[in-house]
C-alpha cells in the first residue's frame, strides 16, 4: 500500500473514532469544549495527518479516468451537489493505482452503461490546475467510489513546512 493510502486510511480511522465518540455525547457548547480538551492530542494528530496528505496529493501522480467518445475525451466528474441546487458542484475522482481505477471503471460502467473509459496519469497539482477556473470544482476524491475521502482544492498545495 502506498504511503498516501496509509495516511488516508489512518486519517479516516481516527476521524471515524472521534466522530463516534462525539455523537454519543449530548449537544452543548460546554460538552464540545470539554471533548476538544480531552482529545486534544488526537485532534492535533488528525490535523497533522491531513496536512501531510495535502502535500502528498500535490506531488502524487494519480490515474484519472476519462470517458472516450469518437469526438472527444472528457474527465469523469462526480456530482456532489443536491439535485435542486442551481450549481452542480463536483469532484474529480483520482486513483492511486490501476486496481483502484479498474474497480471504479466497473462501477461507472454499471451506472452509465457500456462507455469506453481511458486512464491518464497526472499529479494532483496538475489536475487542480486544469480545473481551477471552474467555480463548481470542489476537489479530488481519492480512490472513489470505494473510499469516502475528498481533499478540497484549496488544500492541495506545496510548502516547505
Amino acid at each position: 500500500m502506498s504511503e498516501l493510502k496509509d495516511l488516508i486510511k489512518k486519517f479516516m480511522e481516527l476521524d471515524d473514532s472521534l466522530n463516534e465518540q462525539l455523537e454519543s455525547l449530548e449537544e452543548s457548547e460546554e460538552v464540545y469544549e470539554q471533548f476538544e480538551e480531552d482529545h486534544a492530542d488526537e485532534i492535533n494528530e488528525l490535523n497533522e495527518i491531513y496536512h501531510e496528505i495535502e502535500h502528498m496529493v500535490f506531488h502524487e501522480e494519480f490515474l484519472i479516468v476519462s470517458n472516450q467518445t469518437e469526438d472527444e475525451k472528457e474527465v469523469v466528474a462526480l456530482i456532489i451537489s443536491e439535485e435542486d441546487e442551481e450549481a452542480e458542484e463536483f469532484v474529480i475522482p483520482v486513483f492511486t493505482d490501476e486496481e483502484e481505477a479498474n474497480i471504479a471503471i466497473e462501477e461507472f460502467k454499471e451506472q452509465f452503461g457500456d462507455i469506453e473509459f481511458t486512464c491518464d496519469k497526472k499529479t494532483g497539482n496538475e489536475i487542480v490546475a486544469d480545473h481551477h477556473e471552474d467555480d463548481d470544482f470542489v476537489g479530488l476524491a481519492v480512490n472513489a467510489p470505494q473510499w469516502d475521502f475528498v481533499i478540497a482544492t484549496e488544500d492541495v498545495h506545496d510548502c516547505s513546512c
